[in-house]
């Protein structure tokens, strides 16, 4: 049986079935270490890939408020999911910002219908939380075309995905001063998964988000043409600033862990024989306070009211993943016992939870950025 998410308003909510799909599959997930791809298969014909996506090429046409939104209710039920929809989203975003009309003809229909699940592939060994020092390289050819060489850590959808955003070295880096992503002299590149010279590698066994695919990516002579190249040669770090900026935030994740934390410790308490005391119930509503106030965030965020909306998104992540590894130890804290069985679904999401404040812009760079755009240097 087949389901179809028909996206309303921002307050819409999942389709009852779909969550059932998403918890079932969050539990295999979680046991066997590995993504689901019954599920991603299921996630693209109810029409969740296209969230990002231009009606005109077939997509629902959302907002960073919507993006949001989708992104906390599937991580409600299955963070691993929301991170792979996010970076898919994220990717759609940048093609449809930035690709020339022939490749958004050519990749934005694809990535809306769920054929194509698309992956961002910036991180590498040695090249530091704001991707300063890049080792892979693209080196252009007599032909026109592009040989791409290097290695990708911690990419989301390694094996699973379709088309991957690499981005290389297509010049001399030059270190600039302050505390900016990217270096000049960096460029986008969109790789399709079966280029010869692309090589996924899914041997890391994570102890959070165990469904999300998160391995690695080589490439060993990956020859792309001039029409794989996302945006201005050199100036990946024009298309990098204006992403935080659009409101679309991974603070949307940890709301949707934090909130699950919430539903799980207000559910397993009820089922106690004895009602909650005085202290039990102000300790829920604490919880449930900051819950609310990292939702306020997040949904301003993707509002862009701000005036540096770019600025509020950082906060947005720093401030709900904070929230969510909070959550998490209080509600393992109000469970007892109970908390610490293995199979308990807390331990999952506070895993889950721990792993978002490491995601890119890491939580440490978030606070460098809103520093230095603060203080300067």
């Amino acid at each position: 049986m087949s389901v179809t998410f028909q996206v309303i308003d921002p307050e819409s909510a999942l389709p009852a079935d779909l969550v059932e799909r998403l918890d079932e599959a969050a539990g295999r997930s979680a046991a066997s270490g590995r993504p689901d791809e019954k599920l991603l298969a299921e996630l693209g014909q109810a029409g969740m890939f296209g969230v990002a996506v231009p009606a005109e090429y077939g997509g629902s046409g959302g907002d960073a408020r919507l993006i949001n939104h989708v992104v906390a209710e599937v991580a409600r039920v299955n963070p691993s999911a929301a991170i792979m929809l996010f970076q898919h989203y994220a990717v759609s975003a940048r093609i449809v910002e930035w690709g020339e009309p022939a490749q958004r003809a050519r990749l934005l229909p694809a990535l809306a219908k769920g054929d194509l699940l698309a992956a961002s592939a910036w991180s590498e060994p040695g090249a530091g939380a704001a991707k300063k020092r890049l080792s892979t390289t693209a080196v252009r050819l007599p032909d026109g075309r592009w040989r791409l060489n290097g290695a990708k850590s911690f990419t989301t959808s390694a094996g699973v995905a379709g088309l991957y955003l690499i981005l290389a070295r297509t010049s001399e880096s030059v270190e600039e001063s302050g505390g900016g992503y990217g270096s000049a002299g960096q460029t986008f590149f969109l790789v399709p998964a079966d280029d010869p010279g692309l090589r996924p590698d899914q041997s890391l066994d994570l102890i959070g988000m165990r469904g999300s695919a998160t391995g690695f990516v080589s490439l060993h002579d990956c020859v792309v043409g001039d029409e794989n190249r996302l945006g201005p040669l050199g100036e990946a770090t024009s298309i990098i600033a204006g992403v935080r900026r659009t409101g679309a935030t991974l603070g949307a994740v940890s709301l949707g862990i934090a909130a699950s934390l919430l539903d799980l410790a207000v559910e397993q308490i009820r089922r106690r024989p004895q009602p909650p005391d005085g202290v039990t119930r102000f300790r829920l509503v604490d919880l449930a306070t900051r819950v609310e106030a990292a939702r306020a965030l997040v949904e301003r965020a993707g509002r862009r009211d701000a005036d540096d909306p770019g600025i509020t998104t950082l906060h947005s992540k720093l401030f709900a993943t904070h929230t969510a590894e909070q959550v998490g130890v209080e509600v393992a804290r109000l469970l007892g016992s109970g908390g610490y069985v293995v199979g308990n679904r807390v331990n999952r999401l506070m895993a889950d939870a721990r792993a978002v404040a490491h995601m890119g812009p890491t939580n440490d760079l978030c606070r460098e950025l809103v520093g230095a755009a603060w203080l300067g240097g």
